[in-house]
């Protein structure tokens, strides 16, 4: 038997010594707030709790070691220390999913024990271990350091943060969430609740010939194996293109390691995991396309039999391109290459579903689109859309990773059947391989300009690598090709994309979605034009700059541009730098493209202490619940803490994908219709008078259309964000600050501003010098989180942020996304910089250095 104190109790445990405290924590006692990160690994820190004083990883660490120790987790720490520390978490925007955050705290708790009095750069230090892929460790460390001087009587706490529109307000249910007491879908518990698993591909191409589910059938705890036959519906979904099966049937080929071929559900994780591996499967392996250069010659064999691997070509041509090419007085052309990204969320992906009356399923989903999950749920099923609910729980980052189903509908198919509460989750090497990825994308490229540096025409021709399925591939191929002349004005273009299948892991929906990779490539061309031509690198950017008036590459009228006021912003530091990099950007908001972009949003007034804001878009650390709060009080001066935030499909409000940085502007425009009435009300009675009612608000953008497809006029997105960002070289050639001007529109929340562009510009920066998920033969080259390159707190550079507001005429208050736009011209930058380095022009990412990463 070992005894120990956990926060301030005296435990025993006679269980297997060899249990994690994670699980015994997790699993035994359903202390939830130590999350689970890296299935074991020890490397996101997001499980650190406090052992006799030290900060340790709870996955780490195993029962036997803890004879006579005292643990402590979040829920255990002092009173004033928790509240001082969660406080300030909120107040100075450390928190945007959360997931790692009482991590965090717990490496600041033991720093407290043993130096109070810590400088920024120990602090550094000391949440080196921790891993946190939203912020960029900025508002963390400004946390945990206003934290400190709180505890130690050097600062006092300051008064609450004003809701209007402009205002640095705390995110929704921040200082809960930086404490663990805000459940996951990994955290929630159902009392009969059972346990699934997946039995993945063995091969990235093979048919399989039979599937053996005997011995799984008879393990101890397994309650049922299901297959394919076991689907009612439809086996197959897709966001666009309805190509990915949920589960694999004999006499079907996989497509990709992350193929699910059957599942198990027992009656704990560990049996149904255990169980899923018993299942024997018998294949006619086949030979694996993992080139996409290959895959799209003819010829190739077929990823999918009857479908060309080119899954489409998007292509725009305007002005006389080869008449500019023959006039130019200089050409850069080049080949350049970008590599496939992991999304790295810390929460890994998790389901519930609960069997409802009259045959329904109630989903706990933490994707990126609950009436998106809605449907293709209700289509597995064979049920009407209505009888599958699906309430969103805040995730735990998600960056474009959780757009497409992963286990929301197995969990539902395998609840829907055995009438039992069914929890499915996947470890770390299940969610590498089964969620999709960034694009890697092939670019030849060419930019001309005139003897003045006046860009005349740009050719490109690319391929992007969108894996065994197609997801959302055509469209970031599509972002490829309208944001190819990047943030400049080029009259001649002749622009193809074309997206191509592979047996490699799927790539779909990743931050920046495609425009990162051709931003790189054409603030390439402009560096080497400048060294061609003796042009200032500054100055060519300036003069080529989009504006109000000019036109993108798709011949799209640009309104509320500040494009050059970002530039002007950061001129002197970039020409006052020995070694600096200079990139612009532009990244649209609003899916657009032909495609309508709308929200629906209802507000309840319950009582006069409390009013309900249901809509139908994720919460995923980018704060549109607390956008919702803002918008709404600053509309109708109802107090922000009696509002409450709901996704929850009862409410029937549809909204597409969280994507595209336009929840903010579409709910925004909702809210602020649906504002107008109760803003109007109130005039007449108070809050508590309202009691019962019901606003619906709604807004669409239906006036967009594909690039080619209108000659005059055509609007391809109802709004677009600009940014220009410069790295700065120390003596030693590595990056030791980045500045980042962004046109935001309108700031609504200068924090929440600030911490998406500081966590956009980490993921940037990985993006840049360190991250690359390596596969060959359609398999990871290493399943090691710690492999994948996310930089850590001692690896960050000086982020500066600078906030430009030009208005944009759509939308609410002239907002304009932000989300993704803050690590489009980052890789780029650095490209640049390191260039005016070392005179070494690099078209490949990661970027490479003799020496050096």
């Amino acid at each position: 038997m070992i005894t120990f104190t956990l926060n301030g109790i005296r435990r025993s445990f006679e269980g297997d010594p060899e249990e994690s405290l994670l699980d015994h924590l997790r699993l035994e006692n359903r202390i939830t707030s130590a999350k689970d990160g890296c299935s074991g690994q020890g490397i996101c820190g997001a499980c650190t709790v406090e052992i006799n004083g030290r900060a340790l990883m709870a996955c780490r660490t195993r029962m036997k070691s803890l004879e006579g120790a005292e643990v402590f987790t979040t829920e255990g720490l002092p009173a004033r220390f928790r509240k001082v520390i969660a406080r300030q978490f909120a107040e100075k925007g450390a928190v945007q999913c959360g997931f790692c955050s009482p991590g965090m705290i717990m490496r600041a708790r033991a720093l407290w024990n043993n130096n109070p009095s810590a400088s920024r750069e120990e602090i550094i230090k000391a949440i080196r271990p921790n891993l946190c892929r939203c912020t960029g460790y900025v508002k963390i460390i400004d946390a945990i350091a206003s934290a400190f001087g709180i505890l130690s009587g050097e600062n006092n706490i300051q008064g609450k943060t004003p809701a209007a529109i402009g205002q640095p307000y705390p995110k929704y249910m921040a200082e809960a969430t930086a404490l663990g007491e805000r459940d996951f879908v990994d955290d929630m518990h159902f009392d009969g609740m059972v346990h699934g698993a997946l039995r993945f591909s063995d091969y990235p191409r093979a048919r399989v010939i039979k599937i053996d589910v005997s011995e799984a059938a008879r393990a101890e705890g397994v309650i049922r194996v299901f297959t394919t036959a076991d689907i009612p519906g439809m086996h197959k979904t897709g966001l666009i293109f309805r190509d990915w099966p949920l589960m694999v049937a004999e006499g079907e080929t996989t497509n990709c390691t992350g193929d699910v071929i059957a599942g198990v559900v027992a009656e704990t994780e560990a049996a149904a995991r255990a169980a899923a591996q018993l299942i024997k499967i018998d294949y006619q392996v086949l030979e694996a396309v993992t080139d996409m250069h290959e895959a799209a010659r003819p010829g190739s064999p077929e990823v999918h039999d009857g479908r060309s691997n080119v899954l489409e070509t998007c292509s725009i041509r305007s002005g006389d391109v080869e008449e500019a090419f023959r006039k130019a007085s200089w050409v850069s052309t080049g080949i350049y290459e970008t590599q496939r990204i992991e999304h790295a969320f810390l929460e890994t992906e998790t389901a519930i579903a609960i069997p409802e009356e009259d045959d329904g399923i109630r989903l706990y989903s933490q994707g990126q689109g609950p009436y998106v999950d809605r449907k293709a749920v209700s289509e597995i099923l064979g049920l009407p859309a209505e009888k599958v609910r699906v309430i969103q729980v805040q995730n735990g980052g998600g960056f474009g990773g959780k757009e497409d189903i992963t286990v929301q509908g197995h969990a539902s198919l395998f609840a829907w059947h055995l009438k039992k509460p069914v929890r499915v989750h996947l470890n770390r090497d299940e969610s590498l391989i089964m969620h999709p990825k960034r694009h890697p994308v092939w670019m030849e490229i060419s930019l001309a300009c005139d003897s003045r540096g006046k860009f005349t025409a740009l050719r490109l021709n690319a391929l992007g690598d969108t894996g065994a399925y197609a997801s959302v591939g055509t469209k970031v191929m599509e972002r490829v090709v309208g944001h190819a002349t990047g943030a400049y004005s080029v009259p001649a273009v002749d622009i193809r994309a074309a997206t191509v299948y592979t047996n490699n892991i799927p790539s779909g929906a990743m931050r920046g979605f495609g425009v990162p990779q051709v931003t790189f490539a054409v603030e390439g061309c402009i560096d080497e034009l400048c060294r061609m031509g003796g042009f200032d690198r500054w100055q060519i950017r300036f003069d080529n700059a989009l504006e109000d008036g000019k036109r993108t590459a798709t011949g799209q009228l640009l309104r509320g541009v500040g494009l050059k006021k970002t530039l002007l912003a950061v001129r002197d530091a970039f020409r006052n730098a020995r070694y600096a990099g200079l990139a612009c950007g532009i990244k649209n908001t609003g899916v657009g493209n032909g495609m309508t972009d709308d929200s629906e949003v209802s507000v309840e007034i319950i009582s006069g202490n409390k009013v309900i804001v249901s809509h139908g878009w994720s919460e995923m650390g980018q704060g549109i619940h607390t956008m919702a709060i803002q918008i709404l009080h600053h509309e109708t001066g109802i107090d922000p803490s009696l509002i409450e935030v709901k996704v929850d499909t009862a409410a029937g409000l549809p909204t597409g994908m969280t994507t595209s940085s336009r929840a903010t502007a579409l709910l925004g425009n909702a809210l602020i219709d649906t504002a107008a009435r109760i803003r109007e009300d109130l005039r007449k009675g108070s809050l508590k008078q309202l009691a019962g009612r019901v606003y619906r608000g709604k807004y669409v953008c239906d006036w967009t259309c594909r690039p080619g497809e209108k000659s005059e006029n055509p609007e391809i997105h109802f709004a677009y964000g600009y940014a220009t960002q410069v790295a700065i070289l120390d003596d030693d050639g590595s990056v030791s600050r980045i500045i980042a001007a962004h046109d935001a529109g309108k700031i609504m929340n200068r924090m929440l501003f600030e911490g998406q562009i500081e966590g956009a510009v980490h993921m940037g920066l990985g993006y840049a010098l360190t991250e690359d998920l390596q596969l060959e033969n359609g398999r990871p080259v290493s399943m090691k989180f710690n492999d994948l390159g996310i930089l850590r707190a001692d690896e960050m550079p000086e982020i500066e942020v600078i906030g430009i507001e030009e208005k944009d005429p759509v939308g609410p208050y002239g907002a304009k996304g932000i989300g993704e736009i803050g690590m489009v011209p980052t890789a780029a930058a650095v490209a640049n910089a390191l260039y005016a380095f070392d005179g070494v022009k690099r078209t490949k990412l990661p970027l490479r250095r003799k020496g050096k990463t």
